[in-house]
């Protein structure tokens, strides 16, 4: 296709005369076969997600976030308070639809509602949650909050570049590397090299076809186990 021209003979971007801003993520509750996600309130949720964290048998999981890991219950009851608080980041809360306890968080953040772009971070996933369906359905129903819902054009996944598990599972679920900008942040008394990955509206109804038949209970034998990776399912379609 050729390049859109103004009238001083420039390339410009494609028209978006219908473009309007979008509306700003609220605290819903979004529920799927696996778990809910739910809008983060210290008070119910705070002291099961510090016993699902303390599952862990060391801080590792704590490297790459912006905060270290917590001395006591109190610490994170703390913390909790200001999760619930904030509205950028907009903090969930992950719980089990088995169980009914809540295992991790993750937010909407950096939100631009003008031009219809968002952020997942704040990934906090604990030992119960983690190389589950659980994990990867919470993931899916943000998604589609943002893109079915609000009709968001750009979903981003930001992470250090030396946190290698956070850039594959991006990219598991179909976020596209686009590069890393360097020294982008200091933070607990070191220099950070950031990867930012984007998924885009017009990439979502693929990724989504492919979360969902991976997602499926057929997809899954007797003892739980993946009869097809969502790698596999997303090339075969």
């Amino acid at each position: 296709m050729p390049p859109r021209l103004n009238s001083y003979g420039q390339c410009i971007g494609d028209a978006m005369p219908d473009w309007t801003p979008r509306p700003h993520p609220q605290g819903i509750t979004l529920t799927g076969r696996y778990c809910t996600l739910q809008p983060f309130n210290a008070r119910e949720h705070a002291e099961a997600l510090y016993r699902a964290y303390a599952e862990a048998p060391d801080g590792r999981d704590w490297t790459w976030m912006p905060v270290e890991p917590f001395a006591d219950q109190q610490a994170y009851l703390d913390y909790a308070a200001h999760l619930e608080a904030s509205r950028d980041p907009l903090h969930y809360t992950i719980t089990d639809n088995q169980t009914g306890q809540p295992v991790g968080t993750l937010a909407l953040m950096r939100i631009d509602a003008n031009n219809g772009v968002v952020e997942v971070g704040h990934v906090a996933f604990s030992p119960l949650l983690k190389r589950t369906r659980i994990a990867t359905e919470a993931q899916f129903l943000l998604m589609g909050y943002v893109f079915d819902t609000l009709g968001y054009r750009r979903y981003e996944w930001k992470c250090d570049s030396l946190n290698t598990p956070s850039r594959r599972a991006a990219e598991r679920l179909g976020f596209h590397f686009e590069g890393t900008f360097r020294q982008a942040v200091v933070y607990k008394g070191r220099t950070r090299d950031t990867h930012w990955l984007s998924m885009l509206d017009n990439e979502w109804l693929d990724n989504k076809q492919a979360l969902t038949r991976w997602l499926a209970e057929a997809n899954f034998d007797s003892a739980g186990q993946q009869l097809h990776t969502l790698t596999q399912i997303r090339d075969a379609l």
